[in-house]
């Protein structure tokens, strides 16, 4: 028996003025055949899982690349085509496999191809016809005909923020190592929810709704039931909220459990949506609070959507307002880490912070700063997995105003993105931070208040009006339609 398993993964915003080339993968995390001598990350949690699984049955594991970039523009043909044909090099290479699992993100874009995901698994089907082959998905995926079509098995994460890839992943094992000896037949049918929006998993209706589908799962023996809540920051046909039922051999079952739950999460759809207020609104809240830290996230710049990262709106509106004793970041600035270094720890400087990379990142801010600290090597968790954060730079600027810059992008996972450079957050009073969901278990811990703010940039949260160009169907919140 053999197995084969690889990861590649990115989630592409097609709005993004940032492409996705090798480079993206050489600086967050590329690895040949070796990731499961390491400690996992979220994408290579399966990894681990799989190998873990595979040599206890005494199966022959070949692991393959594990390629991943922090969430960008489209990426490169170049750098795809590259990827791939590393990929099926190594499936040839060793002759075939038996099972293929592969942890892919389900919402990359490359030139030339709207769906990264459905054309290698449909060229690894080309040159394994006969074998069991099943993907792990991010639930932020466009779940597509042709993934459908080359894949027996599909199952996505349940949860977001994400911290169940270790759990998918062992289902996914099980359900394959199942259906190759011939104790399942996997039927898997979809149906869209014309719905685009984002949707948090662990407070509210949503919690409700999730808890719901596992119990389905047992309740009506299926094999599963995954939300693919959709990346909205994507202009492809496949864009939104669609539910996905995986059966033993029932196609009717499958599909009309798929149309069940479609209706119940779109008559759900207020409850279950994000909802978010103006950043004045938001600095007006956290001002008015009696205590701190309150935490506003800047959902319109978090790099774990696309955005560039560099956004100032937030710290120009703290600026303006003159409030003091805030932590701000991570803001990417490759050109203001780079002075920081040259100039080192405990310098004063006047630098040019933020606001490079396009119009939606607003203009740049000239600050006079001290550099507290300087760091490389650090890592945030999200989940079990631990995801890099480059050089950071932590910056003073008059009033207590401690920003955090770096030259990797990436979001704000966990308090400790702050806290290992130094900055107490219990003594803040607001704590920005640059991401969307990711944060908020991690930050509920010590934060007095959380604020949704609909920020502007790459991925501010206004998802009716979305320049979509691909996308045939009506969608809420856009057009008022019903299922």
């Amino acid at each position: 028996m053999r197995l084969f398993m690889a990861t590649l993964s990115t989630e592409t915003n097609t709005f993004s003025p940032v492409p996705t080339a090798m480079s993206g993968f050489e600086a967050y995390y590329l690895r040949h055949g070796t990731a499961t001598q390491e400690p996992p990350n979220l994408m290579t949690e399966a990894l681990h899982e799989w190998r873990y699984r595979g040599e206890a049955l005494g199966w022959e594991v070949v692991e393959s690349l594990a390629a991943i970039a922090e969430p960008a523009g489209i990426t490169t043909a170049k750098c795809y085509e590259a990827l791939c044909a590393e990929i099926l090099s190594d499936l040839e290479a060793a002759g075939g496999a038996d099972i293929i699992l592969l942890q892919l993100h389900g919402a990359m874009v490359a030139e030339g191809f709207d769906d990264c995901e459905g054309d290698i698994t449909n060229r690894i089907r080309a040159m394994c016809p006969k074998a069991v082959i099943g993907i792990s998905l991010d639930l932020h995926c466009h779940l597509t005909d042709a993934m459908m079509q080359a894949c027996d098995l599909i199952i996505c994460f349940k949860e977001y923020p994400h911290d169940d890839a270790a759990a998918r992943a062992a289902e996914l094992f099980d359900l394959a190592r199942r259906t190759f000896i011939g104790e399942l037949k996997p039927v898997m049918r979809c149906q869209p929810c014309q719905m685009i929006n984002m949707y948090l998993t662990k407070t509210g209706a949503m919690r409700t709704f999730v808890d719901r589908m596992s119990k389905l799962e047992e309740e009506l023996g299926l094999l599963s039931i995954s939300l693919a809540h959709g990346f909205p920051f994507a202009d492809v046909a496949d864009v939104g909220a669609k539910v996905l039922v995986v059966t033993n051999g029932d196609p009717d079952l499958a599909r009309c459990t798929a149309r069940l739950l479609s209706k119940e999460f779109f008559t759900i759809r207020d409850e279950v949506s994000c909802h978010t207020v103006s950043l004045d609104e938001a600095l007006d809240q956290a001002t008015a609070h009696p205590q701190g830290p309150v935490v506003i996230a800047d959902m319109g710049d978090n790099s774990g959507g696309g955005a560039p990262g560099d956004a100032t709106f937030v710290l120009r509106a703290l600026q303006e307002r003159e409030l003091e004793n805030i932590a701000s970041g991570i803001y990417w600035d490759p050109m203001v880490v780079r002075t920081c270094e040259d100039a080192g720890e405990g310098a004063t400087l006047r630098l040019r912070l933020g606001g490079k990379t396009s119009s939606a990142s607003g203009a740049p801010i000239d600050i006079t700063a001290t550099v507290m600290r300087i760091r490389s090597g650090l890592g945030q968790h999200l989940g079990k997995g631990r995801e890099p954060l480059g050089t950071m730079v932590w910056l003073r600027c008059s009033g207590d105003l401690d920003i955090v810059v770096n030259d990797l992008r990436t979001q704000v996972y966990h308090p400790e993105a702050f806290e290992q450079m130094g900055i107490d957050l219990s003594a803040k009073s607001i704590v920005t931070v640059k991401s969307l969901f990711h944060f908020y278990a991690p930050f509920e811990k010590i934060a007095s208040k959380i604020i949704q703010a609909g920020t502007p940039g790459g991925t501010s949260p206004d998802f009716q009006n979305i320049a979509y160009t691909k996308l045939e169907s009506k969608f809420w919140p856009k057009s008022q339609i019903s299922l």
